[in-house]
């Protein structure tokens, strides 16, 4: 069944646009993108960011500690399959790219009794964090170390045993050509019917029109000062990715939001891109567009 793009705008209650379009460039933002050209991040040093991507993410962690990433309070609202469940109906979450434990310990405060959380990734500091938090019970949670764009995951939940898995802000930190990989392992953890919950930056949002020359690995993915990476997604190019490994599309939009902190004086248009990517129950996926 071919999904029919709807060009109209969703605002929801906290002014987040949801849109099929991509921002339209001032003749500016076109200069920054173009002069971003002017110097390439030489194949030597990319490769070489490719081999040191975990020891980067463990040294941010160092540096950060628990501090960087705020809680995802926003995740009950934004994905209502989070709620949708009866009190006593046992549900298995996956936090694919857990870092600190962002989603998962918010979910704890708010009472989710009848979860059990697996909470993963790649920087073993990372990890060590989400055990040394007040609120980790492993009667109710196990974190652990993976490489998504590895098969490891396996050595620690069985195949098709999760109802509900995030990828959050993670997906863009790793090379595009191991992306495949990363869509076939959370397939794969879901059981039939399970839902991967996705939120990540997208094309022309702020930070990407940002960069300044000597940064760009290559189209639209990028190296940070710390030696971290971040690319900038289309909603077409998820599309395409999620339904190659087999998921049905329930939503797949881009989202555009502003960050505002009025102590500090910023007002920043951000723009990611937003999914809910379902594993067929009879094992034929369909594109469900809608609005939720």
């Amino acid at each position: 069944m071919e999904m029919t793009i709807d060009e109209s705008k969703h605002v929801d209650d906290n002014g987040d646009i949801f849109v099929h379009r991509l921002k339209d460039l001032t003749d500016e933002e076109k200069q920054r993108l173009e002069a971003q050209n002017s110097r390439i991040i030489p194949d030597t040093k990319a490769a070489r960011l490719e081999k040191e991507a975990k020891r980067h993410w463990d040294l941010f962690y160092k540096r950060n500690e628990t501090k960087f990433f705020k809680d995802r309070h926003w995740t009950t609202r934004e994905f209502q399959e989070l709620i949708n469940f009866k009190a006593d109906e046992r549900i298995t979450f996956l936090e694919l790219g857990c870092g600190v434990g962002n989603m998962v310990f918010p979910l704890v405060q708010e009472g989710f009794s009848n979860f059990y959380f697996y909470a993963c990734d790649f920087s073993p500091r990372a990890v060590e964090f989400v055990k040394s938090n007040s609120l980790y019970d492993e009667s109710r949670m196990k974190a652990f170390c993976a490489d998504l764009t590895t098969d490891n995951l396996f050595e620690n939940i069985e195949e098709g045993c999760v109802d509900i898995a995030s990828l959050i802000f993670v997906l863009s930190a790793i090379h595009p050509e191991a992306w495949s990989k990363v869509a076939q392992v959370a397939y794969r953890a879901l059981r039939p019917g399970g839902v991967l919950l996705f939120r990540d930056y997208g094309r022309y949002d702020m930070a990407q029109l940002r960069f300044k020359p000597g940064h760009k690995i290559a189209d639209n993915f990028y190296m940070r000062q710390d030696g971290t990476r971040s690319y900038y997604y289309t909603e077409e190019e998820l599309q395409n990715l999620f339904t190659n490994a087999g998921f049905e599309i329930i939503m797949n939009t881009y989202v555009q939001r502003r960050t505002v902190n009025f102590k500090e004086g910023i007002d920043v248009p951000r723009i990611f891109v937003q999914g809910k990517y379902r594993k067929p129950s009879n094992g034929k996926a369909e594109m469900i567009q809608i609005w939720q």
